[in-house]
């Protein structure tokens, strides 16, 4: 898709200048500014970080790394792989508002390393603590919000760019 950047900020309500500023690398997007460009690209934030640098195959990246994305209030994103790969992975820290529904075509796990949060998957509420994980299969709608202040969850996900041919048994 080929959009100029007057287009994406149309689309997405943020100002060419601020735009054109995260496009060479001299602004970090909120995560809310992340998704209104995901979504206006028709993509999604994982897949934006992920082209944003190139592939390793062996990458560290270190626990006191701040190259994440900012939110409101106390909220912070975090890349765990960096680069375009089979599996991607976040860390939230902080709030996280359960306003917006999130589907993939593959699978992912959400795991709280600390804290508590609370999951809405497949018509079921599942409140979730420390060391809890919870397994999303492929085309579950989901979402969901942290509970307690100093929350931390690692979300990890089959690429969306992977086609994973379906389990036969299910």
């Amino acid at each position: 898709m080929d959009l100029t950047l007057a287009e994406v900020a149309r689309r997405t309500g943020l100002s060419v200048p601020f735009l054109s500023q995260i496009e060479n690398n001299r602004a970090r997007p909120s995560m809310r500014s992340l998704q209104l460009i995901s979504d206006a690209l028709d993509t999604t934030a994982v897949q934006l970080l992920a082209a944003s640098e190139a592939p390793r195959r062996v990458d560290v990246v270190r626990a006191g790394t701040h190259a994440g994305l900012t939110g409101a209030g106390e909220g912070r994103a975090r890349p765990l792989v960096r680069g375009h790969h089979q599996l991607h992975a976040l860390e939230f820290t902080g709030e996280h508002g359960a306003e917006r529904v999130f589907e993939h075509r593959n699978d992912e796990i959400l795991y709280v390393a600390d804290g508590e949060a609370e999951v809405e998957a497949d018509g079921h509420s599942y409140r979730l603590s420390h060391g809890d994980t919870l397994y999303l299969s492929g085309g579950v709608k989901h979402r969901w919000r942290a509970l307690v202040p100093g929350t931390r969850v690692v979300l990890v996900g089959v690429a969306d760019h992977i086609d994973v041919a379906a389990d036969p048994h299910r």
